[in-house]
């Protein structure tokens, strides 16, 4: 098995950072690139008759300088963990899809890390886990809490 390139699902949640962590073990062991990809929506306001209301250049702006210093965050502590390659990129969209996408340029493997939801939750919303493994182009490696340490 050759991994050159991996992608790891950056959503800054506490499962996210737990594929973080094995994303970089594994970039370590094989030497591989590893990318930091973050999907984000823009928010906006539904109204009653139908219209929709985005906010404003400012606010867009402020979001995207945060999602940036995050993701600089995020990449100088898979660099202190010793991954010696890595970059970040982002993407707006659905969050399985765009992983999924992202995914097809040579990518092996993508790491996520699930957040576990059940019940009517998981049944009504899906698993954006879930999506990526049956859409993926490449194997996807699912990283559950405390499991990333490669001994």
């Amino acid at each position: 098995m050759q991994v050159r390139r991996i992608l790891c699902a950056v959503d800054f949640s506490e499962p996210a950072h737990e594929a973080l962590h094995y994303s970089v073990d594994l970039a370590r062991l094989f030497d591989a690139e590893l990318t930091l990809f973050h999907v984000y929506h823009v928010p906006g306001y539904g109204m009653p008759e139908g219209s929709f209301i985005l906010p404003g250049p400012e606010t867009v702006a402020r979001l995207f300088a945060k999602i940036d210093e995050r993701l600089a965050g995020w990449r100088r502590e898979a660099e202190e963990r010793g991954a010696a390659r890595v970059d970040v990129a982002t993407s707006q969209g659905n969050a399985w899809h765009e992983n999924v996408e992202h995914a097809r340029h040579a990518y092996h493997p993508i790491v996520v890390g699930p957040h576990g939801h059940t019940g009517l939750r998981h049944v009504l919303l899906g698993s954006v886990a879930d999506r990526v493994v049956r859409h993926a182009p490449c194997p996807v490696l699912i990283v559950r809490p405390s499991d990333h340490a490669l001994e």
